[in-house]
């Protein structure tokens, strides 16, 4: 939905990955939630009001620790972050239809926590910053994803929030100019199986 924002819906739960709020200067999307994401403090991030649609009031998630709302098993551990004055940066793991979706939020800084990294392990999708401007730069991310040994990246935080290149150049650091934009990822654990950092990229 663009900068950081992701709606990811499995049957009739539907979850909101860093929405922005009225006060951001991107584009707001509005849409029902059940639960709600947010991985730091930034106008860009937390537009909470906008998940919330008629009488559906979604569960917020702002830090980290430990969760488990709708049957969906959510973890945070604490990061770094430069991004617009915020320091603090909550990265999620979360565990949905037996797929464990990485989402790295505005992360900054790849030196993260033994806690952290003993727990990302096995990740399907990772949501990763790519733009610069207070997140990973294009190097640094595709440095850090591969550690991290995903099935699956969705690069994000390019274009209107970090540097307007930064998705071109995380493509070209990752020998993957060729991929096209889709408007929509519709996928099931299976069709991930032996897939190692595959990059799709969808449209903001």
């Amino acid at each position: 939905m663009g900068g950081e924002c992701f709606k990811v819906s499995q049957g009739d739960l539907t979850l909101a990955f860093n929405p922005p709020s009225k006060d951001s200067d991107l584009k707001v999307s509005k849409f029902g939630s059940d639960i709600v994401l947010v991985s730091a403090p930034s106008r860009d991030f937390n537009g909470t009001e906008n998940a919330a649609f008629g009488d559906r009031e979604p569960f917020v998630i702002e830090g980290p620790g430990e969760y488990e709302v709708r049957e969906v098993a959510v973890r945070g551990f604490g990061s770094e972050t430069g991004y617009d004055g915020a320091k603090i940066n909550t990265i999620y793991s979360i565990v949905l239809d037996g797929m464990n979706l990485v989402f790295l939020g505005a992360l900054s800084n790849p030196q993260i926590s033994a806690a952290a990294k003993q727990e990302l392990d096995d990740i399907d999708i990772l949501f990763l910053p790519v733009g610069g401007d207070g997140v990973l730069d294009h190097a640094d991310a595709y440095k850090f994803a591969v550690q991290l040994e995903p099935k699956a990246i969705v690069p994000m935080h390019y274009g209107n929030l970090g540097h307007k290149d930064g998705l071109k150049l995380f493509l070209k650091e990752a020998g993957a100019e060729g991929v096209k934009a889709i408007e929509k990822l519709t996928v099931k654990k299976k069709d991930l199986e032996g897939k190692e950092a595959e990059i799709i990229v969808l449209e903001s």
